[in-house]
């Protein structure tokens, strides 16, 4: 089973704490959303658990192995990360940017593999860009843009898939497409971390919660437990009512 592990990670710049003792073990079939106000800490959490961000004190590892010693081939190949607000300045076609995707098991040389041409053609409609597959990227909405970087990142089927803030540009259909797509990907086997504003979508999607602020956890467990009006308090400084089951569930507030 994977699991992705950070004990007491810690990121400082000059002597402020972005991150102060956060510790996280996902395991494959999770969906964690990570919530918390903006300054919270959430991206750098995210980079440092996707390897791309050394943290100054504590631990990130793999299935029991420090993933900053783990070849980056190989980490690309087992994870996706997504940062927020993912930008492409090149006029290549949408497929082409899906295809991006799975550069850590394509060959070196040559032209795609005809075995792998199901997985784009899956991953584009998945995210309802089939007939956009030739337009150039450049020419794409940001929500388009936003479902292209999507399909990419889940083209490869990752083990662990890392995306920030995955549903922030998207209208409510997409935006609930995503999240389903999401809770369904970890249902299916994998893990999924995710930093979600929407609270509402995290209620009805998320396995898990990993509530932060000012750098530090202020809770963490199962969506049905966790996440509650007092946690919503305690982290947002807001008051709110969190009410219904499954994907009835919403938070709303006052």
């Amino acid at each position: 089973m994977t699991t992705l592990t950070a004990r007491d990670v810690t990121v400082r710049r000059g002597a402020r704490a972005i991150l102060d003792r956060v510790s996280l073990a996902a395991n494959a079939g999770e969906f964690v959303a990570v919530i918390g106000p903006n300054g919270a800490g959430k991206s750098t959490l995210l980079a440092a658990v996707a390897g791309l961000l050394r943290p100054s004190e504590g631990r990130v590892e793999l299935d029991g192995r420090d993933v900053y010693r783990i070849p980056s081939k190989t980490l690309a190949s087992r994870r996706a990360y997504l940062p927020q607000n993912p930008r492409c300045e090149w006029p290549i076609s949408v497929e082409r940017l899906v295809a991006l995707g799975l550069t850590p098991i394509l060959p070196a040389i040559g032209k795609l593999p005809a075995a792998h041409v199901w997985r784009i053609d899956e991953a584009l409609r998945l995210c309802d860009l089939f007939d956009r597959r030739l337009q150039a990227v450049t020419t794409l909405s940001g929500g388009e843009l936003e479902r292209a970087m999507l399909a990419r990142a889940l083209v490869g089927q990752p083990e662990i898939l890392i995306v920030d803030e995955p549903v922030a540009g998207l209208d409510p259909r997409h935006a609930l497409d995503a999240m389903r797509r999401l809770a369904a990907y970890a249902l299916s086997g994998k893990l999924v971390v995710a930093s979600i504003h929407d609270l509402t979508l995290a209620a009805r999607y998320a396995s898990r919660i990993l509530a932060m602020a000012s750098g530090r956890a202020m809770g963490d467990g199962p969506t049905a437990t966790t996440l509650t009006a007092a946690l919503v308090k305690e982290t947002f400084g807001v008051d709110a009512c969190v009410t219904g089951d499954g994907e009835a569930r919403y938070v709303d507030y006052r």
